[in-house]
């Protein structure tokens, strides 16, 4: 796969680039507490002013269905860049301005609070390419939505014969995504996590072509448990996925890809910060218990597993890690991981909290922006985002 990239933009001093960006970040009382997605847009854009652009800048924020919602404005974000970026940034109260003020960096209000932009208007994105004279996606965590800023707006820029590219965060997740894909150095293995099962997968189903080994942590494993006949108490389970899971491991056990589930667990009556924890084995919690985080024992499987890697994609927690009784086994994974030789690749929003908590954010090749988007590419969807800006063969 070969992206058109900023490299193909050409002269633009003195024009005026739509940058559609990922400020999706969290917020209290006004005020931006996680700003690791707007520090990965920094290269792209501090190219761009360099290169003497004027950029209108564009994101969505959480999920306001089309109406305004004053605790969603992107304003705390355009705050926050400014801060960053050391020079002002004006942010709008308007998703399509009639007219744009002359300041240097502009910061459109959240596009979702336009049905238009969810409903890939191209009306919509008619009026966003007013905008600029050139177009450049570098917000990976939307690439898999065929939403008008994502996929209508490129569209129209090129056939109105204006550029439209990658910037640099898409272009490195395309590149290090793309190795996983198709040349991983091996032995590949993935750690996946998280709530349900359902949410994943598609993505197990594809990983079995490609891996040598799968390890499943998460409140997911308990499905896969209880799926070949284990006792989860009251932990979280899918029982209409069962077919689906005996389906995928039976496919694993034909090619050979073993899928080490957790050995044991901590198990809690309830999910509270002060819970009275004991750890059982995974396949034998009593009834009343909910299994909330892998065990010891599990951590020191899966770190067997991890050292000998040498390609690692983690993505989804081992277990309810914002609480301190739950938080080990999360934790011992991420230290398995960034001790080891591996190139290593995280994603997913709870999984980067979780590496970030840890201190651990330099110990990985590859923070994934995007954790949804990364998920589909590796199973080889096509992405709107993604597809718009590929270089014709």
């Amino acid at each position: 796969m070969t992206l058109r990239t900023l490299d193909d933009l050409g002269d633009i001093a003195g024009r005026r680039v739509f940058v559609r960006v990922d400020f999706n970040v969290p917020l209290k009382d006004g005020v931006v507490t996680d700003d690791s997605r707007i520090r990965a847009t920094l290269p792209t854009l501090r190219e761009l002013l360099e290169r003497g652009a004027a950029l209108v800048l564009a994101s969505h924020l959480g999920r306001p269905k089309g109406q305004v919602r004053d605790g969603l404005r992107v304003a705390p974000a355009g705050a926050r860049l400014a801060e960053l970026l050391e020079r002002p940034v004006t942010s709008l109260s308007e998703t399509t301005p009639g007219e744009l003020p002359a300041d240097e960096v502009v910061l459109l209000e959240n596009l979702r609070f336009d049905p238009a932009e969810e409903s890939n208007d191209p009306a919509f994105a008619g009026r966003l390419a007013e905008l600029a004279d050139a177009y450049v996606d570098d917000a990976f965590g939307a690439v898999h939505r065929a939403h008008a800023s994502v996929s209508a707006l490129p569209e129209l820029m090129l056939a109105s014969g204006r550029p439209a590219v990658a910037g640099r965060l898409v272009q490195r997740e395309v590149d290090v995504l793309s190795r996983l894909r198709s040349a991983p150095t091996r032995p590949y293995v993935a750690v996946l996590g998280g709530a349900k099962v359902s949410d994943k997968l598609s993505t197990i189903d594809a990983l079995i072509d490609h891996v040598d080994a799968m390890l499943i942590g998460g409140a997911m494993a308990f499905t896969l448990i209880a799926a070949s006949g284990g006792a989860i108490g009251d932990s979280l389970v899918e029982t209409d996925r069962f077919d689906e899971v005996r389906a995928a491991i039976a496919r694993a056990a034909d090619r050979g890809v073993p899928v080490a589930l957790p050995l044991d667990v901590v198990a809690a009556q309830e999910m509270t910060a002060d819970a009275v924890c004991k750890v059982v084995a995974a396949d034998q919690i009593p009834d009343g218990w909910r299994g909330l985080d892998i065990g010891p024992e599990t951590v020191r499987a899966f770190s067997a597993h991890l050292a000998g890697a040498k390609t690692i994609l983690w993505n989804g927690p081992m277990g309810v890690f914002e609480l301190a009784p739950f938080a080990a086994g999360t934790l011992g994974v991420a230290q398995a991981i960034a001790s080891s030789d591996a190139f290593s690749v995280v994603g997913g929003g709870d999984s980067l909290a979780a590496v970030a908590d840890a201190g651990l954010d330099g110990a990985f090749d590859h923070l994934s922006t995007g954790g949804g988007a990364s998920l589909e590419f590796l199973e080889g969807r096509a992405l709107p985002g993604i597809t718009i800006l590929e270089e014709s063969p």
